[in-house]
């Protein structure tokens, strides 16, 4: 538990530091995903993204893992934070892409995590989980590869779907 606050913090003081000196837009969106920790897990939540320029971007989520661990049904909370990074100049077709770097932690395991995205809204990253406390779930523990599949849905998008 221990190592999971002094993550949490590091990465606060972080992004925290950084959004003290600019006006950042924030755009909500809506994630849904698949995550593999060991067993399998469907993904819902929300996002934040924190645009100035589209160089760095950042975001910070929070969702629910839901899946089946050890044939009994789990959920568990998760939060997020990312930074996407491309920094090629006036060049739309390469702005398609982003380096994705970041981490994840649950009540379970905290993973850093490495990957790309395309817009922002197709991710797939890849880490290692690193268990935290009782770091099983109905008996399964979880430690070891992480893989992330995720798409973000803007809520604008969404709006303007409906109207």
């Amino acid at each position: 538990m221990k190592h999971a606050r002094f993550a949490i913090t590091i990465l606060s003081l972080f992004f925290l530091s950084t959004f003290a000196n600019a006006q950042y837009t924030v755009h909500k969106m809506i994630n849904v995903g698949y995550t593999y920790q060991n067993q399998s897990f469907g993904e819902l939540g929300g996002k934040l993204l924190f645009l100035k320029n589209d160089d760095v971007i950042y975001r910070l989520g929070a969702s629910a893992l839901m899946g089946s661990a050890n044939s009994q049904f789990a959920i568990m909370p998760k939060i997020s934070a990312d930074v996407l990074l491309n920094f090629e100049k006036n060049v739309d077709f390469t702005h398609s892409y982003y380096f994705l770097i970041g981490a994840e932690g649950t009540n379970k395991y905290v993973a850093p995590k490495i990957g790309v995205t395309l817009f922002g809204i197709l991710d797939l990253a890849g880490g290692y989980a690193f268990p935290i406390g009782d770091s099983g779930i109905n008996g399964k523990e979880l430690k070891g590869l992480n893989v992330n599949f995720t798409l973000n849905i803007p809520t604008v998008f969404i709006h303007d779907m409906f109207n």
